[in-house]
């Protein structure tokens, strides 16, 4: 504080009381080192004495003053470099240099070293990026607008020493690092993923730099707590997944047990999880303190606008006085109208030249004379106007818009054509030659012509030849494009006007004579309409401003056919019979001198050129030694608005100097489509002092004020003027958005002109042309300055002394981003300073800004050097990143890099920005490289959420419940023990005794069908067949096993009868069957230790299996998974003696256990789950109830029999009630999609089952083939419910589709539903025949992560629609309660479902045997309201709703909808998500999404994401991802990982298992295609 000069016990007790606040922030890391000078600095401000007093008025420097102490408050400007003897002949884009510029960016990086951030690189598999053939990579580069590489040798040392400092020898690298003190990827893109190929000096150095990093993590522990699982820990002490599980061909690499040994789970040689830490340490500490109250938290959750900060510079100046141009003088010989120019020229300087055009070489190909042009001309408008069509039905009348398409090489034609037009009186439209269907713009262009109503298009004959044909010949239709008509217009098809037809040549009045085109910023293209008079005032008013006399010659390197190429070169060049010298864009590409040559042969007093040309010449100049540039009177710069222009005129003249070119002769100058030319600044006499530069400060002009830039030259921005307003013209500068007011005098605003020349609207568009050409400016107090209107020219300027006209940018290049304006041109300019830019071209980038989450976000693409290696690039990347926000204090969201040759072109050659942007945005860029920052530019998000502690009583909430009218969220099924069942197997305890029932009673009776892939049946089991085989397996179970009463069994069978078989064989013994899925031979190493693992953990006493499977298990290739000698007895039962057992088991009672439920949960526990008799027999008579099967009924079961009610229905279900079950083994699908639908079909079922893996191969596999099913025959208008089952949120997508693509085969809407169970009870919600339809809700998801439940209408914005998850089961009840407080909820509350009903699970069953836990998920009591009754916990949030439909009783009917797991929720910023949320908008952002899967590492949200198409669309998807989560719920995505098909594991109910998927990623065991680490 000493140094400020500060005594601290001076300041007020509130500021020192913030200063102690400040210290508490940075020493917790809540703020930058950065953050805490600047805020300390503000807060001692008023305290500090003050030194010198800043005069803020604008300091204007004479270019060439030779004193720089002559002006006191001048702001000294390098002066113009004498010319260099040996210059570099390197090729750099001067259109952006700046001196000062370049040293702002070193200044920043230097900065930002001393930050020590090391940023992670991406991980990339290696097919991921390489490189395009050689022949689609162009090395050198030829887009135009800057079109070269390398660097000047200024700023190159400028900056090579900072380069010096930062690119040293990997050594320094690796210690930076273990210090995490990098200044960029370096570091960290020595891990990059994959290469396998690095050379061997870094191999060491790598693995010592991982292994660094992460033992020093794990030592200072400073990884966050995990939030993933949001129940109490000891929730998680089930049984743990094994080292490898069944998950579609993925192995499995460490548990999550033997993960959770280091630190917080990661394994010290994780590559993923260092670079984890490595964003979490860039994330830590945020750039920018966050914003202090974001989201009002109530239903309408607007962003708040944050706080104006009283620091920001406000404009001080009064109010602007509208700027007048000296008036418009009237010459007596000046022509009626243009055509008369034309016709006067034509008549008595017939052989005066009036255009030389140039061909390939830069040679004169051919000069057309006025007289030519003239008869020329005429021939034209003599042939459009008579012979086109018949004499009663001309095609063309006076007033059409035709289309003009010229190439750029051909200017004669197009001078030709478009005074024909006008002597004919219709309306030229002129427009580029389209080369494909594909061209960048093409479209809009069509929207042009359409707009202007054009039908009749003129070109060359050349030029027709070169247009896309169809194959029979005929010019290609263009997308978006009217049907045309191609006039060829060459002379020899032209007809000579008979000698009665002379032109009209009225006077100029206000009909239309021509339409230019206008690209928006939208990519919108528009017609700019301009009247004759206008087009007239704006030549005389040119010919005025820059002294045109008759006869010069001019050079024109602008396209013709617009802008300044158009007005000057063609229009006002013919006013005053002057010789244009045409100079093509291919010429120019050629021969980059061309234009000089031209000047320095034809003694040019003229050239209008762009800074483009400029530099081009510059680099080209040392081939010509002998040009002479005095002739020269005026060098107009058509882009001399763009603020970077300043360097190149400088530069240019640098070079030219020696060559005769003076400093008076360079003339910038301002225009716009609309208003035509704006200001010009006027050519002076030698030795007149020169004009003005303004240096100004970014952070003002940020702010919208005019600011001289004293304090920080690296953010400052030299300006030069461009002249004065035109001749006849009024000047207002209005502000650029909202009502037109105007600007004061320090402000900036957007530059409207009232001139008689300019354009006159938006060719038929007459909205649009309102708001642009009938602008009337109104002052402070809101009233009109005066009646007439003026036109916006889409210029952002000032008025500087003396009248002088600034630009300091385009409304089209603005980003407004959190309240501040920044320049695209500014971007680029400081983005180009970085160096070493040997990774990008220069003159291919693009800056845009894209809406994301209610705020614009820059966004930079830029094409990348073929031979750029991934390393340099990433590391420009994240400098740029740095350079950009410390010279405009902005963050960038996204930084891209596209292969060469990639971008939208527009047709002469620069990127088309708005074409890039579309393509951002659609994910049809295909970057290679890509860095996204919404973890720093993002700041607007919901503040999060404080959970309230709770402070009041259960009884009060209670009370408050009731007062509010609100029901206890709670609903039951029927009662079981009212319904009167007189089904003799009612009278059976155990299931056991029903079968031998049935098989003395109905021997025949056929129970099992099994089906195979063709749909035949190839077994059957009749309940004495099935009774008999089980006993069979109880003999040889006691007699070969040597099992005793209660031993559990394992059996490991495929689906099918035995399977059935052997676990009636297990009850008929007293053991305890546990059934497990079979592993799958072709990938043993990922399916047998599952299998392993359950015996172990079951401690079964013996295997019952098939002769094939007890081969696997014992086969050297399962020895290689686990180890095959510790296996129990293993029984085959494909061949058993003919014995019976001498007595058959009867349980002394019905609590004793019946089987064991193994299954591994979505999060990726296993869990065993322990069934007793009562509630077998409970669960059984419950179904058989609801959905009334009587042995006289068929169902259909398409799905796997190893757990949960998928096992309840294909093992005991028939044997209880009776009826025949058809059995469709899932892997049949697979050989044959449609057996499980033609089986319904066939055998008219009325009630199937299947999982959602079954109904998505279906829907995904037939969803084109129902017209070939329906010729089949397959008719499913018999099916009366089809029930998916599962143990999550019904997939109301995936079951709507179904229902619509097999309406046609007859499947009722009514039919699909779903069940629900959960590991304590299997069954609780199953869609019977007798209760009303599922009902589907709309509930407000904001509100639902606040644990709210609020109805909205269907469409309503952030709805999420919610489909019943079945009836409720008779006998079952269930409540929603808050699952930390234990207490019931509210019906307009989320919390977790609980269950109490005859047939829940008994408990666990654990190795450890954990009492507690059972008694908290099997045995809970609620902690107030009705706390007698016992209740199992589902682990299932939910809610309930009493909905309009009424129930069997007649009663109302209460829905149960399941929203998801509780253990899967994501706690983010204090809220609960669910996974499959995020998912749903995820898969929904590109069609290339195959499917998705979320979740959380230490705080930061990922995203998985399975790519259907080509790696090279991988990149694209990590922006969109990025976007859609953000914008649908305020959520920044940390990583991004990009995946095959097939890698996010799946179980057999079809559900997604995240937390094996995070062990996997986490285990660095995913392969993936990339990884993007989100800043």
């Amino acid at each position: 504080m000493a140094d400020r000069g500060v005594d601290l016990a001076a300041l007020p007790k509130g500021v020192r009381e913030q200063l102690a606040e400040l210290e508490l922030e940075l020493s917790e890391g809540d703020i930058t080192q950065k953050g805490y000078e600047k805020k300390q600095a503000k807060l001692l401000a008023p305290f500090v004495p003050q030194t010198q007093n800043v005069d803020v008025s604008i300091k204007l420097t004479p270019g060439l003053s030779s004193d720089p102490t002559s002006n006191p408050n001048a702001v000294p400007v390098a002066a113009p470099r004498q010319h260099r003897a040996h210059r570099s002949g390197g090729t750099r884009d001067d259109r952006y240099r700046s001196d000062i510029h370049t040293e702002a960016v070193q200044a920043a990086l230097a900065r930002h070293k001393e930050e020590k951030m090391a940023l992670p690189m991406p991980t990339k598999r290696r097919s991921a990026f390489v490189q395009p053939p050689a022949e689609n990579c162009t090395p050198p580069d030829t887009s135009s607008a800057s079109e070269d590489e390398g660097s000047l040798r200024r700023r190159q040392a400028a900056i090579s020493a900072m380069l010096a400092q930062n690119l040293q020898s990997p050594e320094y690298w690796i210690n930076r690092s273990v210090q995490s003190s990098s200044t960029s990827s370096s570091a960290s893109s020595t891990l990059s993923h994959g290469d396998g190929k690095t050379h061997n000096h870094n191999q060491g150095q790598t693995s010592v730099l991982a292994d660094v990093l992460a033992h020093t993590r794990i030592e200072s522990s400073s990884i966050p707590p995990d939030v993933t699982s949001t129940v109490p820990q000891d929730r998680n002490s089930r049984v743990d997944l094994p080292p490898n599980i069944t998950v579609r061909g993925m192995s499995r690499g460490q548990s999550r047990s033997s993960m959770m040994d280091t630190a917080g789970g990661v394994p010290a040689h994780s590559r993923v999880s260092t670079k984890i830490q490595q964003l979490l340490n860039t994330l830590k500490r945020p750039k920018r303190p966050p914003l202090s109250e974001f989201f009002l938290d109530d239903f309408e959750e607007i962003v708040e606008v944050p706080q104006p900060d009283p620091n920001t510079p406000r404009p001080e100046g009064r109010q602007m006085i509208p700027v007048k141009g000296e008036p418009l003088g009237v010459v007596s010989n000046w022509p009626p109208a243009l055509q008369a120019a034309l016709a006067r020229w034509g008549a008595t300087q017939a052989k005066s030249p009036a255009l030389t055009a140039l061909d390939i070489t830069g040679k004169p190909l051919y000069t057309l004379t006025y007289g030519k042009l003239w008869s020329r001309s005429l021939k034209l408008a003599y042939t459009l106007l008579n012979k086109l069509g018949t004499k009663n039905e001309p095609v063309l009348k006076p007033g059409d818009r035709v289309a003009l398409v010229y190439p750029n090489s051909d200017p004669g034609m197009f001078w030709v054509a478009f005074y024909g037009c006008l002597l004919a009186e219709v309306i030229p439209v002129p427009i580029e030659v389209p080369l494909s269907r594909k061209d960048a713009g093409s479209q809009q262009i069509g929207f042009l012509l359409g707009s202007c109503g054009v039908g009749l298009a003129l070109t060359s004959e050349v030029c027709l030849k070169g247009l896309p044909k169809t194959q029979n010949g005929e010019i290609m239709q263009f997308k978006g494009w009217p049907r045309l008509k191609w006039v060829v217009t060459d002379t020899k098809y032209l007809t000579k006007p008979s000698k009665d037809w002379q032109p009209l040549l009225p006077t100029a009045n206000t009909d239309t004579a021509y339409i230019e085109y206008k690209a928006s910023k939208e990519g919108t293209v528009m017609g700019v309409a301009v009247s004759k008079i206008s087009m007239l005032t704006h030549c005389q008013a040119l010919t005025q401003a820059c002294n045109y006399c008759e006869g010069e010659t001019l050079v024109n390197v602008l396209d013709f056919k617009k802008d300044s190429g158009l007005w000057h070169g063609v229009l006002t060049s013919v006013m005053n019979r002057i010789h244009t010298i045409s100079v093509p864009y291919s010429v120019m590409k050629a021969c980059p001198l061309s234009w000089v040559q031209r000047v320095h042969v034809h003694k040019a007093r003229v050239a209008l050129v762009k800074c483009r040309d400029l530099h081009w010449a510059m680099m080209a100049h040392r081939d010509q030694k002998d040009t002479n540039l005095s002739s020269l009177r005026m060098l107009i710069v058509a882009d001399g608005a763009n603020p970077w222009s300043v360097s190149s005129c400088d530069a240019f003249l640098n070079v030219f100097q020696s060559h005769g070119l003076t400093p008076e002769m360079i003339c910038p100058c301002a225009s716009s489509p609309e208003a035509m030319t704006v200001a010009i600044r006027r050519p002076g006499a030698q030795g007149t002092p020169l004009p003005a530069r303004a240096v100004l400060s970014m952070a003002g002009l940020s702010h919208g004020v005019i600011r001289v830039n004293t304090e920080d030259k690296n953010s400052a921005l030299t300006v030069q003027d461009v002249g004065h307003v035109m001749p006849g013209a009024l000047m207002c500068i209005v502000k650029p958005d909202g009502p037109p007011m105007l600007c004061k005098t320090d402000e900036i605003g957007e530059i409207v002109l009232n001139s008689r020349a300019g354009g006159t609207m938006y060719y038929g568009l007459p909205g649009v042309t309102k708001n642009t050409f009938e602008v009337i400016p109104v002052n402070s107090g809101g009233t009109p300055i005066g009646e007439v209107p003026f036109k916006r020219t889409g210029l952002l300027g000032f008025v500087g002394p003396g009248s002088l006209v600034f630009v300091v940018g385009k409304i089209e290049g603005l980003l407004s981003v959190s309240g501040r304006r920044h320049n695209a041109d500014d971007l680029v300019a400081t983005a180009l300073a970085v160096e070493p830019v040997k990774t990008i071209y220069r003159g291919r980038i693009a800056v845009f800004s894209v809406t994301v989450f209610y705020d614009e976000r820059v966004v930079i693409v830029a094409e990348q050097r073929p031979d750029a290696n991934e390393e340099d690039s990433f590391q420009w990347m994240s400098r740029v990143l740095q350079a950009i926000d410390s010279i405009h204090q902005v963050g960038l969201y996204c930084l891209a890099l596209v292969p060469a040759n990639t971008l939208p072109k527009t047709p002469l050659g620069g990127i088309h920005v708005s074409e890039t942007k579309q393509h951002f945005l659609e994910g049809s860029l295909h970057p290679c490289n890509i860095l996204m920052c919404p973890h720093t530019c993002v700041t607007n998000l919901p503040k999060p959420r404080q959970k309230q502690p709770v402070g009041v009583g259960p009884a009060s909430i209670m009370v408050g419940n009731l007062v509010a009218g609100k029901r206890i969220a709670q609903a039951s099924g029927r009662d079981l023990g009212l319904i009167d069942d007189q089904e003799q197997s009612r009278k059976h305890q155990f299931l056991s005794e029903a079968l031998q029932w049935r098989a003395q009673t109905d021997p025949d009776q056929v129970l099992y069908m099994l089906l195979n892939a063709k749909g035949v049946a190839v077994s059957t089991a009749t309940c004495s067949q099935l009774h008999k085989r089980a006993e069979k397996i109880t003999a040889a179970l006691l007699e070969r096993g040597g099992i005793n009463t209660g031993d559990n069994v394992v059996l490991l069978y495929p689906p099918g009868i035995d399977l059935i078989a052997s676990f009636y064989g297990c009850l008929y013994a007293g053991c305890i069957p546990v059934t497990v899925r079979p592993p799958h031979s072709q990938n043993l190493a990922a399916t047998l230790p599952t299998v392993r693992m359950i015996i172990d953990v079951s401690k079964a006493a013996c295997i019952l299996t098939t002769q094939t499977l007890m081969k696997i298990l014992r086969s050297k290739e399962a020895a290689g998974c686990v180890n095959v000698k510790t296996w129990p007895n293993i029984i085959d039962t494909d061949d058993l003696p003919r014995k019976r057992p001498s007595n058959i088991y009867k349980p002394p009672t019905a609590e004793m256990l019946a089987y064991l439920d193994f299954s591994v949960s979505t999060t990726g526990m296993l869990t065993g789950v322990k069934i007793s008799h009562s509630a077998v027999n409970a669960l059984c008579r419950s179904i058989k109830l609801q959905c009334e099967l009587y042995s006289s009924r068929q169902i259909a079961i398409c799905m796997d029999p190893y757990c949960g009610l998928g096992f309840v229905l294909w093992c005991m279900s028939s044997v209880y009630s009776g009826h025949q079950s058809i059995l469709i083994p899932p892997m049949e699908l697979e050989t044959s999609l449609p057996l499980w639908l033609s089986t319904l079909s066939q055998y008219k079922i009325r009630d199937t089952f299947c999982s959602y893996s079954v109904m998505e191969l279906c829907t995904k596999g037939l969803g084109t083939q129902t017209e070939a099913l329906k010729a089949r025959g397959v008719n499913l208008s018999c099916v009366r419910s089809c029930v998916i089952i599962a143990e999550e949120r019904p997939r109301l997508a995936l079951t709507q589709s179904f229902s619509k693509l097999f309406k046609d085969l007859g499947l009722s809407p009514r039919a699909v539903s779903t069940a629900f169970g959960a590991r304590v009870n299997l069954a609780i919600c199953l869609q019977g025949t007798a209760g009303p339809d599922p009902s589907t809700v709309y509930v407000d998801m904001k509100s639902l992560r606040h644990d709210r439940v609020r109805l909205v209408e269907r469409g309503a914005p952030q709805s999420l629609p919610l489909m019943e998850s079945g009836t409720i089961l008779p006998g079952v009840r269930v409540i929603i309660v808050n699952p930390e407080t234990r207490g019931p909820l509210g019906d307009s509350h989320l919390g977790e479902i609980w269950v109490n009903s005859p047939h829940n699970a008994s408990g666990y069953y654990s190795i450890y045997g954990e009492e507690s836990l059972q008694g908290d998920h099997f045995n809970t009591r609620l902690s107030f309201g009705d706390t007698e009754t016992h209740w199992a916990r589902t682990g299932y949030l939910g809610f309930v709703r009493r909905t309009e439909l009424l129930d069997a009783r007649g009663d109302r009917h209460d829905a149960l909808f399941v929203v998801g797991s509780l253990d899967e929720t994501l706690e983010l910023r204090g809220l609960r998500y669910h996974p499959i949320d995020i998912e749903t908008s995820v898969s929904r952002a590109h069609r290339s999404i195959a499917e998705s899967a979320v979740f959380t590492w230490t705080n930061l949200l990922v995203v998985v994401v399975e790519l259907s198409g080509s790696e090279q669309e991988a990149l694209d998807l990590v922006p969109l991802v990025t976007n859609v989560v953000l914008k649908e719920h305020h959520l920044i995505v940390g990583v991004v990982v990009i995946v095959d098909p097939g890698v996010i594991p799946i179980n057999s109910r079809g559900e997604k298992q995240r937390m094996h998927l995070r062990d996997s990623f986490l285990a660095d065991q995913l392969d993936p295609i990339y990884v993007a680490y989100n800043m």
